[in-house]
């Protein structure tokens, strides 16, 4: 899209060209008014050049000049000028081409209606001129008449289609700015997805690390096969949390091919693995299962997985007692997930920064609702319906 700044140095040319070639018009005008008087009409003789004949070809030359500046006063100057010297027994021909050219210069800067009103009211006034001079009914202002209305006509057909263009123009500047905030829009929206993925995926593990490595520390001396044993998992998690990046990497990286990946995938059906990391990680998570499991649309299924893990990864981030419940109910119209876990009296909300935030736009992108809060019971309960209807002919 153009910066404002350069629409007036386009104007300005455009200006500066129209000048230049109404000037050269203006020329041509005025020779041709001073050819005629030197030469005579098909209907007259020639005569000398007078002073007056150089006044009214510089007058020719000026207002033809000046016609896109002040269309209507230049048309309304010639128009007199030409009735002036008509009444005078002259020869007005040249005013009368500047009138004419004048009509079609209003012509295209007006709407329809005052454009003919105007060349018609020239027209006429320049008919009863010639009739007043004793020219009769029938008298070459007839053919003034048929210049004005073909003058009108084309100009009136110049501005519409002028018009036209600038509509249609205006209406491709405004298709390229939307799709210009549409493709900013993606991209935004394309970083706030990358960036929530990436916190479910790095604090989940980092908390499972952090827990394993602090249990190592503790037993590396009492109990060496403990440590041992928190130390495989914290290799485990460490190289989970190196696939996942490499995953989502993938999708940066992938140049416009329509085989490659375009998500780092993760849905309920690797619930079980998200549970068993948790439970080696300390936390005891306590599942039901309501309803029979079905295949979920891809946003809604994996939404729900990331839900899950943050909701579980908090539990035991800030949870008491290192135990939740999960429960994962498939309705026919929708998959509900409630995750409930103690927590210590007292204690303040939290969640590491944003993850309660990211588990609600992942819910509200999938078109479902969220709600989390302490409860009365020292619980802290988290809750999530994301609408996934059951497909026909299935029980």
């Amino acid at each position: 899209m153009d910066e404002p700044g350069t629409a007036r140095p386009s104007a300005a040319r455009a200006l500066a060209r129209g000048l230049w070639a109404d000037a050269a018009f203006g020329i041509v005008l005025a020779a041709v008014s001073l050819i005629v008087v030197l030469h005579g009409t098909p209907d007259g003789s020639g005569r000398p050049l007078t002073v007056v004949d150089g006044f009214a070809a510089a007058a020719v030359f000026v207002l033809t000049l000046l016609r896109r500046q002040w269309p209507l006063a230049v048309l309304a100057v010639s128009a007199a000028l030409a009735i002036a010297v008509t009444v005078a027994e002259g020869h007005p021909e040249a005013f009368i081409v500047t009138t004419v050219v004048a009509v079609y210069t209003v012509a295209t800067r007006t709407s329809r209606l005052p454009a003919w009103l105007i060349g018609g009211g020239t027209a006429l006034a320049l008919y009863a001129v010639g009739v007043a001079t004793g020219q009769g009914w029938l008298n070459s202002s007839i053919g003034v008449v048929a210049w004005i209305g073909m003058a009108t006509a084309v100009g009136d057909a110049t501005r519409s289609r002028r018009a036209y263009v600038a509509a249609v123009e205006e209406r491709a500047r405004r298709a390229e700015q939307t799709r210009e905030e549409e493709a900013r829009r993606q991209v935004a929206e394309e970083r706030v997805r990358i960036a929530r993925d990436l916190h479910d995926v790095v604090a989940h593990h980092i908390a499972v690390i952090n827990v394993h490595a602090g249990l190592a520390e503790h037993t590396l001396r009492t109990r060496p096969d403990q440590a041992e044993s928190s130390l495989e998992h914290v290799r485990r998690a460490a190289q989970t949390v190196l696939d996942e990046l490499a995953t989502i990497l993938a999708v940066l990286r992938q140049n416009g091919d329509a085989d490659a990946p375009t998500d780092p995938v993760r849905g309920l059906s690797r619930l079980g693995e998200l549970l068993d990391a948790l439970a080696a990680a300390g936390l005891k998570v306590e599942h039901r299962q309501l309803g029979s499991a079905r295949p979920l649309p891809a946003a809604v299924d994996q939404a729900a997985y990331r839900i899950v893990q943050e909701a579980l990864t908090n539990a035991h981030k800030h949870g008491a007692g290192a135990t939740a419940d999960l429960r994962v109910d498939y309705r026919p119209d929708a998959v509900v997930l409630d995750i409930v876990n103690p927590v210590a009296a007292g204690a303040p909300v939290r969640d590491g920064g944003h993850g309660l935030t990211g588990m609600r736009e992942r819910t509200v992108a999938v078109g479902g609702s969220f709600t989390a809060g302490p409860s009365d019971s020292g619980r802290f309960h988290v809750c999530a319906v994301l609408p996934a209807a059951q497909p026909e002919g299935m029980p």
